[in-house]
């Protein structure tokens, strides 16, 4: 089998063939779109599959879905039910980690993500009654390792310490091995993730176990291994789509409003007219 590299439990599902013990799969549609889901039920899943125990759903989107398309609204809203179902019963307090390294592109998705979440914990603390319909949210961005010199799970670590959140939702850039699939899909997870893993980077994990409380991950692949194309030569060498600057805008953009649908429970013109 040509060697392949790739964060979407989807794709790596569809490359092995046949039956997998402790791994169930489903595929559903979601407001006219569709989801593959893929659950790791136990250890055998998890050596099987290569990914930890949990929930990971992959929602395929239209080829035009950026905010002034008719196809928003339903992508935001199908995003939103699969964050949901990975929502602890107690999601009071958020904390949103917008991962990856906001000065390259393929990995901006949750920098760029983060200036359309709605964050709401200093406006709850001070406005309780204005504010109490939402869900109380705070954001940080922690960059990467080679910018800051400290891993992004250890400042995660710290404010989970210090502000006690329910939840940590994180996005992030992933690695896809289906060219097809580039910038065309998001995951959904509830087995938290490790950053950088699909391009050989790996990075402390951010979960339940590192962090104390359940971790959701959200994130869409913007790149994909030369190797797939190209053989040896080129493995380790990463292709990103020719337009990327504008489809990690419009991702990033679809990530943040459906994380506002699900945490805050608002509509899309709510978030429109508070985020802008």
């Amino acid at each position: 089998m040509k060697f392949f590299r790739t964060d979407m439990a989807s794709e790596l599902r569809q490359r092995h063939p046949g039956e997998l013990s402790g791994v169930v799969c489903r595929e559903e549609t979601l407001r006219g779109l569709s989801v593959f889901s893929v659950e790791v039920t136990g250890e055998e899943g998890e050596r099987s599959l290569g990914k930890p125990c949990g929930r990971y759903y992959t929602l395929s989107l239209p080829r035009w879905f950026d905010r002034g398309s008719d196809a928003f609204a339903d992508a935001a809203r199908a995003l939103a039910e699969l964050i949901t179902r990975c929502l602890p019963s107690d999601a009071s307090e958020v904390l949103v980690a917008a991962l990856g390294n906001p000065d390259i592109t393929p990995d901006a998705l949750g920098s760029l993500a983060a200036g359309s979440v709605l964050v709401t914990r200093h406006l709850k603390r001070k406005e309780p009654d204005s504010f109490r319909d939402f869900c109380s949210l705070s954001l940080c961005r922690p960059g990467v390792l080679g910018t800051s010199g400290i891993e992004s799970a250890a400042q995660i670590r710290t404010l989970c310490a210090e502000i006690g959140p329910r939840l940590v939702l994180a996005i992030d850039a992933l690695a896809g091995c289906e060219a097809g699939q580039l910038c065309r899909s998001v995951q959904v997870s509830d087995a938290g993730i490790s950053p950088g893993s699909g391009v050989g980077n790996d990075r402390q994990e951010l979960s339940r176990a590192t962090l104390g409380v359940p971790v959701v991950s959200v994130g869409m692949p913007t790149v994909i291994d030369a190797g797939l194309f190209g053989g040896e030569a080129v493995r380790g060498m990463f292709v990103t789509p020719r337009d990327i600057d504008s489809q990690v805008r419009a991702g990033a953009r679809l990530i943040a409003y459906g994380l506002n649908l699900a945490v805050h429970r608002i509509e899309i013109g709510d978030v429109d007219a508070l985020v802008g």
